[in-house]
């Protein structure tokens, strides 16, 4: 029973090998010449305003939920197009209603200004 996963042992021993080696070998032949401007933290090619521990806006949070709530139906639109004849009428109505649901919450979320990025 056990050689049945030896095969599965040598393949996770060697990725880890290869991972360990690459992380080793860039460690060793890379070039080594730090300097204040390479060791800078680079964000979006804009200088740095403030530092690492400002407080962001709430509004930050509440956009990036909002996007992956209405990102996530392209998730579900997926397959319900691949199935839509065999899923017939009735799973034309079904999408119909989750759509409905979430532009009922795309135009709550729109009047009460949380997509406002001020």
């Amino acid at each position: 029973m056990l050689e049945n996963y030896l095969p599965i042992l040598v393949l996770v021993a060697i990725a880890f090998a290869f991972a360990l080696g690459s992380v080793v070998m860039s460690r060793l032949v890379g070039p080594k010449k730090p300097s204040a401007i390479k060791l800078a933290p680079y964000e979006c090619g804009m200088p740095l305003v403030g530092t690492a521990r400002d407080r962001v806006s709430v509004k930050f949070y509440i956009i990036a939920m909002l996007f992956i709530v209405f990102d996530i139906e392209a998730v579900f639109l997926y397959p319900w197009a691949v199935m839509f004849k065999k899923l017939g009428l009735f799973g034309f109505v079904e999408m119909g209603v989750f759509i409905a649901i979430l532009l009922v919450g795309y135009v709550y979320v729109w009047k009460k200004g949380a997509l406002e990025w001020e």
